[in-house]
């Protein structure tokens, strides 16, 4: 059941349904800082955020807490001292493990938008059991966010994609809740990769992580750590594949990077999102910038005689193409030929 309309007198309904939650608006709080502490938590709901996922339990975190190592390496053998290095140690966590499932039990009694809770981590291992410890605690449901840079050159293309799979498969038998999966765009077949997470049983997909990708400090000559807030270029990505696979599969579609305005917002919308996850913009302009980009919604809503978020959504996506892929072609080569008048 949705929520109730919001705001009465605007004669618009800006109530949507993400993998089944019932939310307000489209607009939600993705993974960020600002959900590590109740404050934050309620300072995101009191800025009008339509549901809240919370900082992410990291694999590395969770295998170190229970059997010392990380990506199967002991922790305090010193021949690995080295490939382990670059890992922060656990006191560099907001949370231990169950200090994490502790803090997601007190934000549930905190607020009452929806608490999607968020596991980080690259493979199908024993860390994914903390999935159900995070149901028990109360999470309405999961986002698990594959995050991964492969470097080895005998790993294939397959075997990635066959490792989120069967993460995937393993957590909604885990779990009742429904689970969302964030991934990056860098696939060679992403369509196929959305279908196949439908049939995995995935209840939404969420479009795209963002890669943070190290500098170089030309004065000592390493690498640095290099984080950018998104902006609106970063949004045009997300826009086409959201567009191509709006009305094509059956999990939800979530928008995260490079809503920056309340016309990214709109756009994302237009393409075919159910919903829209905001960070960068939050940690530049505050949590009540979430009542501005629902109050600029509602505005465009009204402008241009649109009813509801289901009477807009997907307007602009490729769900009408015949040959999406042919499209798609024909865009690269106008856009290429493409002459300012």
């Amino acid at each position: 059941m949705l929520p109730e309309k919001l705001p009465a007198a605007s004669g618009v309904d800006t109530r949507t349904q993400y993998m089944g939650l019932a939310l307000r608006h489209p607009f939600m709080a993705g993974a960020s800082p600002l959900s590590a502490d109740l404050d934050g938590v309620r300072r995101l709901e009191d800025g009008g955020a339509s549901a809240i996922v919370l900082h992410s339990l990291f694999e590395e975190q969770i295998t170190d807490a229970q059997a010392g190592r990380i990506h199967g390496l002991p922790d305090e053998d010193a021949q690995f001292a080295d490939r382990l290095a670059a890992f922060p140690p656990s006191s560099a966590y907001p949370f231990s493990p169950d200090e994490h499932i502790e803090h997601l039990r007190r934000v549930k009694a905190a607020v009452a938008v929806p608490v999607i809770a968020s596991l980080n981590g690259t493979n199908a291992g024993e860390w994914l059991k903390s999935a159900s410890l995070l149901e028990e605690a109360g999470a309405d449901a999961l986002e698990v966010n594959f995050y991964q840079v492969v470097t080895d050159f005998s790993t294939s293309a397959t075997a990635v994609e066959g490792e989120i799979l069967s993460a995937v498969t393993n957590l909604k038998r885990l779990v009742r809740i429904p689970v969302s999966v964030k991934l990056s765009p860098f696939f060679t077949a992403f369509g196929n990769v959305a279908h196949s997470l439908d049939l995995a049983g995935a209840d939404a997909l969420v479009l795209f992580n963002r890669f943070y990708q190290p500098d170089i400090d030309t004065r000592t000559m390493t690498a640095a750590v290099s984080l950018e807030l998104s902006r609106s270029a970063e949004l045009q990505l997300r826009l086409r594949w959201i567009a191509i696979l709006h009305g094509r599969i059956r999990p939800s579609l979530a928008v995260t990077g490079g809503v920056e305005t309340w016309n990214d917002g709109v756009k994302a919308i237009l393409a075919g999102a159910d919903a829209v996850q905001m960070v960068s913009a939050l940690l530049r302009h505050g949590p009540q910038y979430l009542k501005m980009m629902r109050e600029k919604l509602i505005a465009w809503m009204e402008q241009n005689t649109v009813p509801s978020i289901g009477a807009m959504q997907g307007r602009v996506s490729l769900r009408a193409v015949a040959d999406p892929g042919v499209f798609e072609r024909a865009n690269y080569i106008r856009a290429l030929h493409h002459r300012e008048r």
